[in-house]
């Protein structure tokens, strides 16, 4: 039988993946499978790799002497179960840079390891102490040494985390909902609450993430779950309606739409390329092997350092004579040293350049591009600007929703990511609609008939809401989906969002179906119980004042509220805005998962405010 992988192995597998498929085109050839399996550091005997690849060519997986990710994964499953897993345990305890460490989570079976890597804590750390250093609220932790492990134990009362996740998607906590002083075993899981949940409510995907985790410091949860929050405040301005000077990187040929399907990643990629053809030097194809010589890192820093041309930027000349060292590692530290020079060395030493590690290169880049994008918007009047439309609150609530839930692909752009259904997919499963994989088509697809392959999924995923998950798609047809209607896409979209919410309280209530009134019911009779106003419905004036929701709470953990930081009467839009802030970040803190946001609240989306009433009856069910 094949061994189960874990999300971390495949996560390492991916990225491994993406080193030889370097094209990004979904596919590797067999003759590339021995390259592959080094760069997983699960290094094969070459006799090895022969037999892999004549099995897949006898069992009909082989599709023109191509290797897909799921094939390579499937291959890799089925060896963790023989002898050579002894060579690949071997193998990833030698590699360089990884620590492992003995599994603890009650979820992990006896002997289970997990390793994280050393760089990976050294440049968290120095990014947190840079980020956080003028906070007064955590002059108890910071700044930290990184080459001890005083993270793992610093981010075990919350409250680091809780301002990396502000730092990251501003205004996403209530400062006043953080327990800053006097700290109790109690006050600190509840910081953890709020920071795991309020991850979550940004788009981290947390499950298997527990507050005890944070607590006892897991090493690679711990990791992992600051490279998300990092990663996300990294990319927030990589994105076409919030940086229209991006429209600089389009191709000769290509429309806007197809520059708005490119991922942050392969949009820093594209800008990191266009600085080097402005450079005059080769372009590159990713963030690891192509820049271990720090040459192409000069050539970007030569270009998007100020010239003094923009009025008030002093100008910054970049020394290009380290270029010429012979030895990689002092190449990469004179780069370093310019880098510097722009206030953008953070995240990768001399020695994460020249072993290519792709996800501190990644970081390095990313804030390279933040602090200098060096880019302008064009003066093209071919190009339709009305067609850049800002992501809306009720988009983002669905995609963070989504990536929470750990979607692959991650989506970074609503309608264009769902166009082939995959995403959609996997929302059915998680609403415990079954879905018959092999009627899925999966990418790479051709580019001749390709699209046809993506309506074909999109009309599956619009069969199954109608017969099996039995929503109303009146109107909606898989055409719909595959050109991103927005109206119609968002329909589906709240219907799989509302069935995922109802299906926790069912499970809870022991399948006792849950409908609207079911809610509305047992909030009444809670705030009943506390002899505290009631609501009519979702569409309650009341709840734009926030107070039913802060009354539910405090039912529900009583004494949790201080109504000394709320206003009741008589509200102006900020002061409803300041109660809704609170009252979200709250909830969290107590353990209810909310994806809304403050202004769903205050403008009384009847769709958004069910799901807040339904996560923190999630809540009081636990309780109980």
């Amino acid at each position: 039988m094949a061994a189960q992988i874990s999300q971390e192995e495949v996560d390492d597998l991916r990225e491994a993946f993406a080193k030889i498929d370097v094209d990004s085109k979904g596919s590797i050839s067999t003759g590339d499978l021995n390259d592959l399996f080094k760069a997983a550091n699960l290094p094969l005997p070459g006799y090895r790799v022969r037999e892999i690849i004549q099995s897949l060519a006898a069992t009909g997986e082989q599709h023109d002497g191509m290797v897909t990710f799921d094939e390579f994964l499937n291959v890799v499953s089925g060896l963790k179960s023989s002898e050579v897993a002894k060579t690949f345990r071997k193998a990833i305890n030698k590699k360089e840079g990884i620590c492992a460490v003995a599994g603890t989570s009650e979820h992990s079976s006896s002997g289970t390891q997990h390793s994280y890597s050393e760089e990976e804590k050294v440049a968290f750390v120095n990014w947190i102490n840079k980020a956080l250093e003028n906070d007064p609220d955590c002059k108890h932790v910071l700044p930290m040494d990184p080459s001890t492990n005083n993270l793992f134990s610093a981010v075990g009362d919350g409250i680091v985390l809780c301002k990396m996740i502000n730092l990251s998607v501003p205004d996403t906590i209530d400062e006043r909902t953080i327990n800053k002083k006097k700290l109790t075993p109690f006050t600190i899981q509840e910081n953890l609450n709020l920071a795991l949940n309020s991850a979550s409510a940004i788009g981290c995907h947390v499950v298997n993430i527990g507050a005890e985790d944070l607590k006892e410091g897991r090493q690679h949860l711990v990791l992992g779950l600051l490279w998300q929050v990092i990663k996300i405040g990294l990319f927030a301005d990589i994105e076409i309606s919030r940086n229209e000077a991006l429209i600089a990187l389009l191709r000769d040929g290509e429309t806007l739409e197809d520059l708005m399907k490119l991922s942050p990643e392969e949009l820093l990629l594209r800008w990191a390329n266009y600085h080097l053809e402005g450079a005059g030097c080769p372009k590159i194809n990713n963030f690891s092997s192509d820049i271990k010589d720090s040459k192409a890192y000069y050539n970007i820093l030569g270009q998007v350092a100020p010239k003094g041309d923009e009025e008030g930027i002093p100008p910054i000349a970049i020394d290009m004579t380290g270029i010429r060292e012979k030895e990689d590692v002092k190449r990469a530290e004179c780069m370093l040293e310019q880098a510097d020079r722009l206030g953008c060395r953070q995240f990768v030493t001399a020695t994460d350049v020249i072993r290519g590690n792709p996800k501190l290169n990644l970081a390095f880049v990313a804030n390279l591009f933040n602090k200098y994008p060096a880019l302008k918007k064009p003066e093209n009047q071919d190009i339709d600007w009305s067609s850049i439309e800002g992501e809306t609150r009720e988009e983002r609530t669905f995609r963070n929703w989504m990536n929470s839930l750990g979607v692959n692909p991650r989506v970074n752009h609503l309608y264009v990511d769902l166009a082939d259904a995959l995403v959609i997919f996997q929302l059915y499963e998680k609403i415990k609609v079954p879905v018959d994989w092999g009627r899925v088509n999966k990418p790479p697809y051709p580019k001749l008939g390709g699209n046809m392959k993506k309506l074909e999924n999109c009309n599956y995923a619009v069969d199954l809401g109608k017969n099996q998950a039995k929503f109303s798609l009146v109107g909606i047809a898989g055409q719909d989906l595959n050109a991103g209607n927005r109206t119609l896409t968002l329909a589906l979209l709240w219907q799989l969002m509302r069935r995922y919410t109802l299906n926790i309280l069912e499970d809870l209530g022991d399948g006792q179906k849950v409908i609207d009134d079911t809610i509305v019911a047992w909030v009444n009779d809670t705030l009943t119980q506390s002899s505290k106003g009631t609501i009519s419905g979702f569409k309650d004036g009341s709840i734009s004042t926030s107070m039913p929701v802060l009354d539910l709470i405090d039912s529900i953990q009583p004494g949790s509220i201080r109504y000394d930081l709320v206003k009741a009467e008589d509200l102006t839009e900020e002061e409803k805005l300041n109660n809704a802030k609170y009252a979200i970040s709250m909830a969290r803190k107590i353990g209810a998962r909310v994806y809304a946001l403050p202004e769903d609240l205050v403008e009384v989306k009847p769709k958004m405010v069910m799901t807040v009433f339904a996560c923190l009856m999630a809540r009081g069910m636990r309780r109980a």
